[in-house]
């Protein structure tokens, strides 16, 4: 994970780095967003990815398997 002060913030530079490790970015030593990096995944993961509902069926399917499993 890599720290960016605000101030010293070069957007490209933060997309580029983002794709290789987490940037987290800070103001006055705090950190106040991070950047991940997507490049490679398609529109469909990143709103799946993000979606509650989605991952409440996940949790839910793998409850499942873990009791058939039992």
């Amino acid at each position: 994970m890599k720290l960016v002060a605000i101030k010293e913030t070069n957007l490209s530079d933060c997309v580029k780095d983002a794709q290789r490790e987490r940037v987290v970015i800070t103001r006055n030593g705090k950190p106040v967003a991070l950047m991940v990096g997507v490049e490679g995944i398609d529109k469909e993961q990143l709103d799946l990815g993000s979606d509650p509902a989605f991952w409440k069926l996940i949790t839910e399917r793998r409850a499942q398997l873990d009791q058939e499993i039992a």
